[in-house]
């Protein structure tokens, strides 16, 4: 039988265009350790590794006519070279550029013909600092058995996990036009309302098809889409030119962890204040109009369980997990003056969640095997494709990740941003990552949209020392 993707991961295709690609991404930074972290060594670091994922080795054939949704199969001129690939800065290079390089790749679609999958190999970094920089195509993150490429590499001790010999790899026949084709009528005769279905996604209403299947992924809180009214407009909400602009902002997971036990509340709670508090700043900073009653609607994807009451441990980010995922939607009181005030308010909105029974801790997801960042945060942005743009004004995705050091091929991973991705008519995507003791932001912004992000990623920075200023108080 035919591996046929999901109607939401194929959805996502028949959505990507020239101005929303599809695809999440990763920045990690490596200290790097004498010679050993080369791209000859990478390239074979990573081949012995794809026997595990056997999808990063499958392409996406379409079913002729539309028939049925697309399958995956064996790429047979599959080239390990053409996906794991090189690059450099002039030496030093430093932050700023490797960012303008990140964000030249992350505007660029993936090659649909190809297994959707590219690693970049940044060499030239000052303090001899190397960086790789991932693009996975949320089509293959299916929330189940998906790995993403960082979780491959990566290891929790220097001298990593032994390799197995790399084995000789036979792509299975790709099936020809008339199996593709006879295949799809024979799973259409026992549902024969689906030829209909797969035709009008791929024609007109992919989206409409996101909406309704986004449901696989968990409690969506389609209610809250349909009662709460329009988000605001503005420059959150501008139409999707096809350049983007990446920055950064970091910050100490202890700071946040004492404005917690400060004022109450989950560190998320901390979290979504501190960006309430820049996004006040820089709306300001652009002469936006902000009143007492001004907000900026997030859609904050939250981990669920299935069943069974909510997690106690309340002392990291919450995040998103393999199990479910729901939309929580919440306004953002960018016009209230007072940083604690803004810090209450969240906590309510989000605590209306909790109280539900069934979210899950940060806790809970970093004994997830492996380390999942990249995958979560798709996951996240998946719950995202099926909300109208009018609902919300900005995605907001929070993962926590594991407080010790991890390595790949012997260097140590020093930070590790996320690049989420925008949907149509959404100008600013943020992802948020905690690691070993640090919390990473990464900023995904529409270039025509929102040029000054660099300003907004300096004021995330400044409103975590504003809170810091509080405690005591």
């Amino acid at each position: 039988m035919a591996d046929r993707l999901s109607a939401l991961d194929a959805s996502f295709l028949y959505l990507e265009d020239h101005t929303t690609p599809m695809h999440v991404g990763g920045v990690a930074v490596f200290d790097r350790p004498g010679s050993g972290f080369d791209y000859d060594e990478l390239l074979a670091f990573v081949r012995r590794r794809l026997g595990s994922v056997p999808r990063y080795r499958q392409k996406v054939v379409q079913v002729p006519g539309h028939l049925a949704r697309p399958v995956w199969v064996d790429d047979q001129e599959f080239d390990i070279s053409y996906h794991v690939r090189r690059s450099a800065l002039p030496k030093p290079g430093n932050d700023e550029q490797l960012h303008e390089l990140v964000q030249r790749l992350m505007s660029r679609k993936l090659d649909t013909t190809r297994p959707l999958w590219e690693l970049y190999l940044v060499e030239g970094l000052s303090d001899g600092r190397v960086a790789l920089v991932t693009k996975t195509h949320q089509a293959m993150v299916d929330g189940i058995g998906a790995v993403d490429i960082s979780q491959l590499i990566l290891d929790s001790a220097p001298e990593g996990e032994r390799d197995r010999e790399e084995d000789l790899w036979m792509p299975r026949p790709e099936p020809g036009i008339v199996d593709l084709a006879v295949g799809a009528v024979a799973e259409a005769v026992g549902r024969p309302g689906e030829i209909v279905e797969n035709l009008r996604a791929a024609a007109v209403d992919a989206r409409a098809s996101v909406r309704k299947l986004t449901g696989v992924l968990g409690g969506v809180c389609s209610a809250l889409s349909t009662a709460l009214p329009p988000a605001s407009g503005g420059p959150l909400n501008s139409p999707t030119s096809p350049q983007r602009r990446f920055t950064v902002a970091r910050g100490k997971l202890e700071d946040l962890r004492v404005i917690r036990r400060e004022h109450g509340g989950t560190v998320n709670d901390v979290v979504l204040a501190v960006l309430t508090t820049a996004l006040r700043s820089w709306l300001l900073f652009r002469g936006e109009a902000v009143s007492a009653r001004t907000t900026v609607r997030a859609l904050v994807p939250v981990s669920v369980h299935a069943d069974g009451p909510a997690a106690t441990e309340r002392d990291e980010p919450a995040g998103v997990s393999f199990d479910r995922v729901s939309a929580c939607l919440v306004d953002l009181p960018v016009g209230e003056p007072n940083p604690l005030m803004r810090l209450h308010q969240v906590g309510h909105a989000m605590r209306a969640h909790a109280e539900s029974g069934r979210s899950v801790a940060a806790d809970a997801l970093v004994r997830l095997s492996g380390f999942a960042p990249s995958t979560l945060h798709a996951l996240g942005a998946r719950v995202a494709g099926g909300f109208s743009n009018r609902v919300f004004n900005l995605l907001v995705t929070n993962v926590p990740g594991p407080q010790v050091p991890l390595y790949a091929a012997g260097a140590t991973m020093s930070e590790m941003f996320p690049v989420v991705p925008l949907v149509k008519n959404q100008s600013l995507a943020i992802g948020i990552t905690s690691y070993n003791g640090e919390v990473f932001i990464g900023l995904n912004a529409d270039r025509a949209a929102i040029p000054d992000v660099d300003a907004l990623a300096a004021m995330i920075e400044e409103s975590v020392e504003e809170m810091i200023g509080t405690v005591g108080q």
